[in-house]
């Protein structure tokens, strides 16, 4: 199998590829293949004992959707994106990958298919930011796409290209709405939800964070290894039992931010929580304030995908997977 991977060389992209590395295969086929393709050549992990090709280009140029296409990847991972924080401030910038970008990939699938009957599976990496303001309490699998960013309304447009494209037979498309991504590892990003992980991954390692809304503010979260996992079930998934409606909301956890503290409280105590530093922002809580809070993912869980159920089990993945199971300035 040759799996293509768009946006590899990003924090949830490097970590499938870690992942696919390891276990040698996905979807229950040995990969041959990986391609990997980012604004700088993502890097290969040296698990991988196939065939891999890092690639540096841009999405929003046709040639390069063209020049991908054209080496018929049987699985396609479409992770590339500018995130919600700077694709509300550069509004050019943000319609020409997270739109363009995609329409360029799906019409070099289409003519691919139009000339050889190449029909790829594509996992298209969607957002809860395709909802908006006002929400019931909790947002089930049939409430409709209002998005109140232009990230939202990005994915949203996509999304229904996506559904088009399956629908006409050019390829097998599934979106899946991935949740805030928390605790996010490294440092901090452009994405207006960067502060939900900054509260934790920092104070965790006895460094300062900035907390710019309330503690009062509930959001719908899950961790990077689920986020992995939607991935892979998505790959491997019968498309006839998702039908026609093939954008999913992803499982997850509805948290206050006060209770993302509380579990930090509980496992690194009140020295790491008294780290955090209230400082609003007005900008960033104006676009938080316009998100989902809480979903009813039934269907998803319905077809098989999982994610955790507490925040105390979101923050030991992240010590797990990112500190070696040990809270700095603790015992092992």
């Amino acid at each position: 199998m040759h799996v293509l991977i768009l946006g590899a060389g990003g924090m949830i992209g490097q970590k499938l590829v870690a992942r696919l590395a390891a276990d040698g295969a996905v979807a229950g086929r040995e990969i041959g293949t990986l391609t990997l393709v980012d604004v700088e050549a993502p890097p290969v992990p040296p698990a991988f004992s196939g065939t891999a090709a890092r690639i540096a280009a841009d999405i929003s140029d046709p040639a390069t959707a063209e020049r991908l296409v054209g080496e018929r990847p049987d699985l396609i991972f479409h992770l590339a994106a500018i995130v919600s924080g700077e694709a509300e401030a550069n509004f050019e910038l943000g319609y020409r990958i997270n739109l363009d970008g995609t329409r360029h990939l799906l019409e070099a699938i289409r003519l691919a298919h139009g000339a050889t009957g190449y029909t790829p599976r594509l996992v298209f990496a969607s957002s809860v930011a395709v909802f908006g303001a006002p929400f019931p309490e909790r947002i089930g699998d049939t409430f409709f796409t209002t998005p109140l960013t232009s990230y939202g309304t990005q994915k949203a447009i996509c999304e229904l290209l996506l559904a088009d494209y399956s629908r006409r037979g050019f390829l097998g498309g599934i979106g899946i709405r991935l949740p805030t991504i928390c605790v996010r590892p490294g440092r901090p990003n452009k994405a207006a939800s960067g502060f939900f992980s900054n509260i934790l991954r920092e104070p965790l390692v006895g460094q300062e964070a900035l907390l710019p809304v309330s503690e009062d503010v509930r959001h719908w979260f899950a961790s990077p290894r689920a986020a992995v996992g939607f991935l892979l079930h998505a790959a491997g998934i019968d498309l006839s039992r998702v039908g026609p409606r093939c954008n999913l909301n992803m499982p997850g956890l509805s948290a206050t931010v006060a209770e993302e503290i509380e579990a930090l409280r509980r496992v690194a105590g009140d020295r790491a929580v008294a780290l955090i530093r209230r400082e609003p922002d007005p900008v960033i809580d104006r676009i938080v304030a316009g998100w989902a809070r809480d979903f009813d993912a039934r269907r998803a869980v319905g077809l098989g995908f999982a994610a955790e159920r507490s925040f105390d089990e979101i923050l030991a993945v992240h010590i797990e997977d990112e500190l070696g199971g040990v809270v700095p300035g603790q015992a092992a």
